[in-house]
């Protein structure tokens, strides 16, 4: 699988300056983590979901989450593992007969991820699941804490070994425990101790925003992001900088769920500046994302990036896309990582830009260029007249 893989090979050349790899479930956890992108939630109930996974595969989709949780209701757990093992075995048929007809395999769906309630279902959705676990990607562990999440990783290690397969956690920082003040720190250092014991099992932590909301009665407006509701701000910046370090002993760090995809009424004036869509048929797009509230979007996704988040978790389909396009590594970001990371400049130092318009100082910059480029190897470096209207515009279904 690759980003922006839906579009034509000759499109991809005209937008890009370097085309995102290509990689699959097998691929380094170091470039999975970065390669998530938009992670598009589902309920495991759905009567249809290996049709649909398949579908958002052929849109960009690259990372899906298959939830038992908060998504279904308490009544509804059992017949959704039991949904989730009939479409995995669905998906298992039908990667079978692609392979026959050499049309691809597997490996061409995303990555998938299973979200449970109880540790107990971790092993026993694998034992059930079966030889069809060979596409599934991992787990996510909701409400995770030190006391908490220690069960769910051990039943993954159970599960790792009875599958033969490695299989992922990505714990989700949720609990109220964390929100609270007097606790953060304490609960912080306590997630730590429990990711690092199982480091190489843990791909990402995401945030679960909606539940630090709920703690307060809050729910953010579509024309407000996350980090204008400062308590749900202060939580993101001490998660970073506790789990999300550049120095070696950090984790990627997902950027929060979108809720809205509706239209609705607008009380504040659009933030999507105009500029960029002046040309050709861009305007029509730039009403079109106002129009659907994303211009809040875009702009939290802009801020996720600004705060050290990378991917994003996602409930609809129409998140996906703009994810992508805003992950895409600029020709300048590019030139810029390029410069200070040349061999010669080890030692340290100070340069100008390429582009003539910053200063780039060497070891202060090292960690955002070392980051940059990997994002650059999974979603690509534009071309330098290409920016994320274009990619937009491109990927949007014809």
């Amino acid at each position: 699988m690759r980003h922006f893989g839906q579009i034509a090979p000759e499109v991809r050349h005209r937008l890009f300056h370097r085309e995102p790899c290509e990689f699959t479930a097998d691929s380094s956890a170091r470039l999975l983590a970065a390669a998530l992108g938009a992670t598009l939630y589902s309920p495991a109930t759905r009567p249809r979901l290996a049709e649909d996974i398949v579908k958002q595969t052929g849109r960009g989709v690259v990372s899906m989450v298959l939830c038992l949780e908060d998504s279904i209701g308490d009544a509804d757990v059992l017949a959704g593992e039991e949904n989730l093992v009939r479409q995995f075995a669905e998906l298992a048929e039908r990667a079978e007969r692609a392979e026959q007809a050499e049309r691809g395999s597997g490996a061409d769906l995303p990555l998938l991820f299973i979200r449970v309630r109880t540790p107990g279902q971790i092993p026993d959705l694998v034992r059930r699941i079966g030889p069809a676990v060979r596409l599934l990607s991992g787990f996510v562990l909701p409400k995770f804490t030190e006391e908490r999440g220690m069960p769910f990783l051990e039943a993954l290690a159970i599960a790792e070994a009875a599958a033969g397969r490695r299989l992922f956690a990505m714990p989700v920082l949720e609990s109220p425990e964390l929100l609270y003040r007097e606790s953060r720190v304490e609960t912080l250092e306590g997630i730590f101790r429990a990711v690092d014991k199982y480091r190489e099992r843990v791909l990402a932590l995401r945030l679960g925003v909606t539940d630090f909301c709920s703690s307060y009665g809050l729910r953010r407006a579509p024309d407000m992001t996350a980090y204008d509701v400062q308590i749900v701000a202060s939580v993101i910046a001490d998660v970073v900088n506790m789990l999300g370090r550049a120095d070696g002993t950090g984790f990627t760090v997902t950027g929060p769920v979108w809720e809205y995809f509706r239209v609705q009424e607008r009380m504040f004036k659009p933030q999507l500046r105009r500029s960029p869509f002046l040309e050709g048929q861009a305007e029509e797009l730039r009403e079109a994302l106002i129009e659907h509230s994303m211009d809040g979007l875009l702009r939290e996704i802009t801020l996720d990036q600004a705060n050290g988040l990378l991917g994003k978790t996602c409930i609809h389909p129409s998140h996906v896309l703009p994810v992508h396009a805003l992950s895409v590594v600029s020709h300048e970001e590019f030139s810029d990582a390029q410069d200070i990371l040349r061999p010669e400049l080890l030692g340290g130092g100070v340069l100008r830009s390429a582009y003539t318009n910053k200063m780039n100082e060497v070891k202060p910059h090292r960690a955002w260029a070392e980051r940059t480029l990997l994002r650059a190897e999974v979603f690509g470096v534009a071309n330098e007249d290409i920016g994320f209207v274009e990619l937009l515009a491109a990927g949007i279904p014809g």
